[in-house]
């Protein structure tokens, strides 16, 4: 397996190198009690196997049944990330890929950023394939309202496609037979509920929706880590820029795009955009909302970005020092396997498959004046 140096973190998890997953102070479901009790409201809602009023838990949760739509750079990685853990309570069990199972199993176990797939992938018939021996189905259909959900008996949808974002396109999902949706996307409208672990996930409960969005990977980054800062020393306001790796929405070559920037070479240039990331921090931490903004900075590399914050507090005569012990208080307490602390000088692919949502560059971290601090965090 991979690991980081001892000095980027604490508490350290060793997966199988065949999971795509680098060593990190990530924890899993049997370990990291935050990510237990969301995984429990999920499975008490969904199974209907129960001792009492009291859920089941261990072999119930493991039988939660998942679908992927769209296997794409999303859907392939949470695939790899879900065979790595094998205390995982998720089964998937079926994924819609519109390039059928040649494209599914190849693009699989051949990736170019995260290299070989070490599971063993097979093309088992015209409709599934196997990881490892464990059976996948492939459907092939651009409406979701045509998938064989309610057949499968699905329980969570894992909404990867980018398209359907909102109500009425994820609940086409509801419609054909799925219990739950999750978007791996920021939600269009004010229906649906974003949430992201570390920061709001506790309010979920199974009356609340049944499609919820579990925000960008820019948001997954920042909120952790702007949530420490406002409890600590409290924003004021501030702004941000996300040095972000190109992504599949732009252009390989100058081609038309309703962005004109994002219409240039993605992989010859610098490219200023738009993004929602720092706004959306107030659909998870309501408290900040107007408070924080930011651009994007799409640059050539293909994985790993960083975000930098700078904001003005509320707390004066504070230090970079005291900036970072919040955030080693938070990494080795209630943002533990979320966020993580590097002292290393390390660049941007050494966060390569990096399992925490943010890991603070503790050397980097400044203090301006007596009110205004700069955060740089990696992530992937």
């Amino acid at each position: 397996s991979h690991s980081f140096p001892t000095q980027c973190g604490s508490k350290r998890l060793e997966v199988p190198e065949f999971s795509g997953l680098k060593s990190t102070s990530c924890v899993t479901y049997a370990i990291n009690a935050r990510e237990s009790s969301f995984y429990d409201v999920v499975a008490a809602q969904l199974s209907t196997k129960r001792t009492g009023s009291t859920p089941v838990r261990g072999e119930t949760v493991a039988k939660l049944k998942v679908a992927i739509n769209g296997f794409g750079r999303i859907g392939r990685n949470f695939l790899r990330c879900w065979h790595g853990r094998k205390d995982s309570p998720l089964e998937v069990i079926v994924v819609n890929d519109s390039g059928g199972v040649k494209n599914a199993s190849h693009l699989l176990k051949y990736d170019s950023m995260l290299g070989t797939f070490k599971a063993e992938v097979k093309i088992l018939n015209n409709e599934t394939i196997t990881v490892d021996g464990k059976p996948i189905k492939v459907v092939s259909s651009r409406d979701p309202l045509k998938l064989p959900w309610a057949e499968l008996g699905i329980d969570i949808v894992i909404e990867g496609t980018g398209v359907f974002v909102d109500g009425p396109g994820a609940g086409k999902h509801l419609q054909a037979g799925a219990k739950k949706v999750i978007i791996t996307a920021p939600a269009k409208g004010a229906d649906i509920p974003t949430y992201v672990i570390g920061v709001n996930e506790q309010d979920y409960g199974h009356e609340v929706a049944d499609i919820i969005s579990n925000a960008s990977c820019t948001t997954n980054c920042l909120a952790p880590f702007a949530k420490v800062l406002d409890e600590e020393f409290g924003i004021v306001k501030g702004t941000m820029t996300t040095t972000h790796s190109y992504t599949g929405d732009q252009r390989l070559l100058d081609a038309s795009h309703r962005d004109l920037r994002r219409a240039r070479a993605a992989a010859l240039n610098i490219v200023p955009t738009s993004t929602g990331a720092a706004k959306a921090v107030s659909l998870v931490l309501p408290q900040l909302k107007g408070k924080l903004n930011g651009i994007a900075l799409r640059v050539p590399t293909p994985n790993v970005s960083v975000v930098d914050l700078v904001v003005n507090v509320a707390k004066k005569g504070i230090s970079a020092e005291d900036v970072n012990a919040a955030f080693r208080k938070a990494a080795e307490g209630p943002l533990k396997g979320i966020l993580d602390v590097c002292d290393v000088p390390l660049v941007s692919v050494d966060f390569r498959c990096s399992d925490v949502s943010t890991t603070i560059d503790s050397s980097l971290t400044m203090v301006m004046g007596d009110d205004m601090v700069k955060v740089v965090a990696w992530y992937d």
